[in-house]
């Protein structure tokens, strides 16, 4: 009985060893894989790459802004304008009021930005007096500009849903403004220019399922004519001393009928 529990002990201890000797490095071999795996993955030559890492989010803002603008956009705009022009300063008593005219054309550069070349002119009576009153010219004023100007219109997309139509917008630039005198008693006209700035704001409301739209326009123009703030006036053969200097500036009210492109 010794003797077998001795062999029994004997192969036990045997298998033991032998399984002690296949396991064990298959296990510490699967064990240095791992880790070898781990190392791979956290190598900082490889943290980054281009191809792995590219994001096409920016291209996809891009064009569904592009798309966006083809399909909601406007590309180009013309219109015919007519409103009010008045004046401030001393052209305020000067020059009269009065309806002017004109054309305009817009490029949009996408749904938000817009350039716009206008043409405007109106008549306007004039009367001044010089001398101490005793002299007064009177006639006609002719106001003709070209102005280019640029227009940013606000986003409406979160304003009550019978508002979110409108394009409201902000506009500013600069103009070429002509002045022509025609006054009685004197032969012939008197013509002059000056450079101006432009600051507006507007509002159009879309028509015809926006093929067209009515807007109303307000502009301040700032202007500077060579002869404004001065005292004395050319006339045949000398001057005259005016009473009031000719100097102020002009603004418009205009309603405007465009159609889209």
């Amino acid at each position: 009985m010794k003797t077998t529990g001795i062999i029994l002990h004997s192969g036990l201890a045997a298998i033991l060893l032998f399984g002690s000797v296949f396991l064990l490095p298959g296990h510490a071999h699967a064990q240095s894989d791992q880790k070898h795996y781990l190392l791979a993955q956290t190598d900082p030559d490889e943290s980054y790459d281009p191809f792995s890492d590219y994001s096409e989010f920016d291209e996809d803002s891009d064009e569904e802004a592009d798309v966006n603008f083809f399909r909601n956009g406007r590309f180009l705009t013309a219109g015919i304008a007519a409103g009010y022009r008045g004046f401030t300063g001393n052209f305020a008593d000067e020059y009269s009021a009065a309806p002017d005219f004109g054309l305009f054309l817009t490029y949009f550069f996408d749904l938000r930005l817009a350039m716009t070349l206008g043409f405007q002119t109106g008549d306007h009576n004039v009367r001044f007096t010089a001398n101490g009153g005793t002299t007064t010219y009177s006639g006609n004023v002719s106001m003709t500009s070209i102005n280019f100007d640029l227009k940013y219109y606000m986003n409406t997309q979160n304003v009550t849903r019978g508002l979110a139509d409108l394009n409201p917008y902000i506009l500013g630039g600069i103009g070429q403004f002509y002045r022509t005198y025609t006054l009685t008693g004197l032969d012939g006209y008197s013509r002059d220019s000056t450079m101006g700035f432009d600051l507006g704001a507007g509002l159009e409301i879309p028509l015809m399922r926006k093929k067209a739209f009515l807007g109303i326009q307000a502009t301040y123009h700032y202007v500077n004519f060579s002869d404004e703030n001065k005292t004395r006036i050319a006339v045949d053969g000398g001057t005259d001393v005016l009473d009031k200097t000719l100097s102020g500036d002009l603004y418009d009210v205009l309603f405007i009928l465009g159609f889209n492109f």
